[in-house]
């Protein structure tokens, strides 16, 4: 019965979407060395069709990430080994190929957001959920211009925000982006902590582990392993999809 029950302490299908979309996301950024490493042209890509494929992975991981959040143990360790795993890819890419340089990208966002919700869950526990749900999603809608200076809804431009809060790394880091500042994955913590929230409160709207285990507790297979290791792979993808794709293309 012990062991069981251990099996059973992972919610199967989140596994899985967590899987496919990691799937996604590999055949994403294949695409996207094709395009822009090997030449190929594919005009689709760089338009809506791409825009929207990717927009869909990280939205996926991200609020996926805030859902998962209150189901998991040692939010400290889990949330330091993201953010060091973001800052292996940034020193990584920094050095090896700067013009591709990764900087506060997902990784080293998710991490954050993880390790921010430890203190602040003490405030957000006493938000019922469903109105926290409702207020995240309005205030991620609300930043989403955040990186271009403006709040605002979609493209309706509400409120200018001061130049002078455009400045220095923390800054960036935090959503407000420098002039001249470059990276090929970027994801500040405003909006995109706002997507987490959503997740986060969305998991407490569901009820709790129990609850979830009666719809949740069932995956498929293959994608339970690939989404229960979706670190490792994230980290190896890209080196290993470079490798195949050198020797196919050329």
């Amino acid at each position: 019965m012990q062991t069981t029950q251990a099996t059973k302490t992972r919610l199967d299908l989140l596994d899985s979407i967590r899987g496919a979309t990691l799937l996604s996301m590999v055949t994403y950024h294949a695409v996207w060395d094709l395009v822009y490493l090997f030449g190929v042209q594919w005009d689709w890509y760089k338009g809506g069709l791409g825009f929207l494929w990717q927009q869909s992975i990280c939205w996926t991981f991200i609020f996926l990430s805030g859902f998962c959040w209150p189901l998991g143990r040692r939010p400290l360790k889990r949330g330091l080994t993201v953010l060091a795993g973001g800052a292996a890819v940034t020193l990584v890419t920094v050095l090896a190929m700067p013009e591709s340089r990764v900087v506060f990208g997902v990784l080293t966002l998710l991490g954050s957001c993880a390790l921010l919700l430890i203190p602040l869950e003490k405030l957000l526990r006493h938000v019922p959920a469903v109105p926290g749900l409702a207020a995240s999603a309005v205030l991620f809608a609300l930043t989403r211009d955040v990186n271009q200076g403006w709040l605002g809804f979609g493209g309706l431009h509400l409120l200018r925000l001061p130049d002078r809060l455009y400045h220095g790394l923390f800054a960036t880091w935090l959503g407000f982006m420098e002039p001249g500042f470059f990276s090929t994955d970027y994801f500040s913590l405003l909006p995109w902590m706002f997507l987490f929230l959503a997740g986060y409160f969305a998991c407490r709207a569901c009820g709790g582990r129990e609850r979830l285990a009666r719809w949740a507790g069932r995956g498929f297979a293959p994608l339970n392993w690939i989404g229960r290791y979706s670190l490792p792979i994230y980290l190896l993808h890209q080196p290993v999809l470079y490798l195949c794709l050198l020797g196919f293309v050329r």
